[in-house]
């Protein structure tokens, strides 16, 4: 069975599937890269939540980034963000992203 949560026109925010609930890709506010991060990982947390899971049982993340120079930036707040012995899957790349302002786009895959 297939459960989609908020689901739009377009995309639903969380769909789950045999354990597993996929997150729509996240987006934060803020100036800098870091605080863009800490916002959007504040938002994967809350879906985390809605859909049942937790930091702790995330499978894979992909990380977009504007530009791969603000690398160490978004690390530094995603390092103390993930808990210790539960780092997930990880990619990391450069994409222009959907506005100009945006600096940091985060999609997770976790087990419920």
């Amino acid at each position: 069975m297939i459960e989609r949560i908020e689901t739009g026109a377009r995309m639903s925010k969380i769909v789950k599937h045999n354990g597993v609930a996929y997150l729509c890709g996240q987006v934060g506010e803020g100036a800098t890269v870091a605080d863009q991060t800490r916002d959007c990982l504040s938002r994967v947390e809350a879906l985390l939540q809605q859909a049942g899971t937790s930091r702790e049982h995330i499978l894979q993340a992909i990380v977009w980034l504007a530009d791969m120079a603000d690398f160490a930036e978004m690390n530094e707040v995603w390092d103390s963000w993930v808990p210790a012995g539960h780092a997930p899957a990880r990619a990391c790349g450069e994409a222009k992203l959907a506005r100009p302002e945006l600096k940091v786009e985060i999609i997770v895959t976790a087990a419920c």
